[in-house]
């Protein structure tokens, strides 16, 4: 029995090239993440991607420790706090507090339904993949997969997850600013991978001898 996992809101049927019937901003989720992906926000995008630079320099240029790291951003911020609380009363200021975002309950839960049911919908399309119902998609994959490690083998994770950021920040932003051209040439490549396909089966995949379709018998 094959097992059942929810569908992914984004899959659709849809034309193009790239098969899609939303805007990009939907496709990649509507809220604030697409907005700090799109550059809508240029101060808040830009902010997030030099973090996102500083700890790809402290951890693969510098090659700093992350425990030592995180305790000496924990001592920092401990004296800072300290230095604050007490001088608030001489200064007439609020005390710190924690903004309520960073411990909200709501916003954990949130996070943890959005990562499960993207783990679930992958795991449900690699199985059916697996199952070799569709030979091409499945070679694909198996390729792609195999093209993923050579280049995991060759690099750091701090500088695979900083390419990633750093895509994630540039290629939604740039297809939103040259579509036409993008869906022309995504159109045009897609028709060559297609006949190549072609050629392939027919000189190759066909001739793997294959065993006999067993039916059922109700």
């Amino acid at each position: 029995m094959n097992p059942n996992f929810p569908s992914d809101p984004n899959h659709g049927r849809l034309g193009g090239p790239f098969h899609r019937h939303k805007s990009i901003h939907k496709l990649l989720g509507g809220g604030k993440v697409a907005d700090i992906l799109l550059w809508k926000d240029r101060k808040l995008s830009a902010g997030v991607l030099a973090g996102a630079t500083l700890i790809w320099y402290l951890f693969d240029v510098v090659e700093y420790n992350i425990i030592p790291l995180l305790c000496q951003i924990a001592t920092f911020a401990m004296l800072v706090i300290f230095i604050w609380s007490n001088a608030a009363p001489l200064l007439n200021i609020a005390p710190p507090r924690i903004p309520e975002v960073i411990i909200s309950e709501h916003a954990f839960q949130q996070t943890a339904m959005t990562i499960h049911h993207k783990l679930a919908y992958t795991a449900a399309a690699l199985y059916d993949i697996a199952c070799g119902k569709d030979l091409k998609k499945f070679l694909l994959v198996v390729g792609s997969l195999l093209i993923l490690s050579e280049i995991a083998s060759s690099y750091s994770f701090t500088s695979l997850l900083y390419l990633g950021i750093l895509c994630a920040h540039t290629l939604p932003a740039l297809y939103q600013r040259y579509e036409t051209e993008v869906d022309h040439l995504a159109a045009r490549g897609s028709e060559d991978i297609k006949k190549f396909y072609k050629k392939i089966d027919s000189n190759l995949l066909n001739k793997i001898p294959r065993g006999p379709v067993k039916t059922k018998v109700k």
